[in-house]
């Protein structure tokens, strides 16, 4: 089987080409675990297959697999790479793009230099808010009947943070931290995963830990649901930007500084519509 390893800020997977290699939808999991080892296999936050789509609806599909083997519905990371794949591999000529994942479909504009895709900016559509739909489920009946779960008190090992519920195809609780306290010094270790599994989390979480520089910029660090840590995660900026806008701490156009790089994200709230702009990376090609 051959693969391309590509990243969107370090956010790291595996890319295979669903129409020339054919693998069973059920040995996909067991797949994914082997190749996403970083020790055994050839490492990355999971595997994404690119699609054919047959429909008018989109030009490919993104087949998205945490590095557990559970299937995800969208990666801002992954899609961007996605966008950089094709194009750059001659699959289409389009630098307007129409990529279907989870069932959304999302409109990605390709920058390129020399004919190569350095750069996609992505319309990721619309903040998803309801406590339901994120899916979150709370003890309190007001707020699960309410529109939003905004600086909502949650107790994890024995200490209490404030969670910004958004859902960006993909659930994440956002959590704010105090200024001036040290973002690089948190043990996600041991936190990341009592977030990812807590009873308000129906479908786990994704769980994005900001402290705020000015209203233009911030800091963020993410525990994602079936990976673990990883230096960046598309969507949970743009949950960033939208729990920023929620509780007034920001602009609605951010950069989101992350371990692996920078993401530049807006909420359009007259469209309702989030924006993300980033780098997407091609590291090595290889055959398993």
């Amino acid at each position: 089987m051959h693969f391309t390893k590509m990243h969107g800020c370090g956010n790291d997977y595996i890319y295979v080409d669903g129409s020339k290699e054919k693998i069973a939808k059920e040995d996909k999991p067991d797949l994914v675990k082997l190749l996403s080892d970083r020790h055994f296999g050839v490492g990355g936050d999971g595997v994404i297959f690119i699609n054919k789509f047959e429909d008018d609806l989109a030009d490919f599909e993104m087949e998205m697999y945490n590095a557990d083997g559970s299937y995800s519905e969208m990666c801002g990371n992954g899609i961007r790479c996605v966008a950089k794949y094709v194009y750059d591999k001659g699959l289409t000529d389009k630098k307007k793009l129409r990529i279907i994942s989870g069932g959304r479909v999302r409109i990605l504009e390709l920058k390129t230099e020399d004919n190569i895709v350095t750069s996609v900016k992505v319309n990721m559509g619309a903040p998803i808010l309801e406590p339901a739909q994120v899916p979150v489920k709370l003890p309190d009946e007001k707020v699960m009947a309410g529109k939003q779960v905004v600086n909502y008190p949650i107790k994890v090992m024995d200490r209490e943070y404030s969670i910004t519920c958004v859902s960006m195809g993909n659930p994440h609780a956002v959590v704010f931290l105090n200024r001036g306290v040290d973002i690089d010094s948190l043990d996600l270790e041991k936190i990341g995963p009592r977030f990812e599994h807590h009873a308000f989390f129906p479908k786990g979480i994704n769980t994005e830990f900001v402290t705020i520089d000015d209203r233009e910029n911030v800091h963020m660090r993410v525990w994602e649901r079936g990976t673990g840590e990883t230096l960046a995660c598309g969507t949970g900026c743009c949950a960033t930007v939208v729990a920023c806008v929620l509780n007034d701490h920001t602009s609605d156009n951010i950069t989101v500084h992350v371990r692996g790089g920078q993401i530049k994200c807006k909420w359009d709230r007259e469209e309702n519509v989030v924006y993300m702009t980033g780098p997407a990376t091609t590291v090595f090609e290889g055959d398993v």
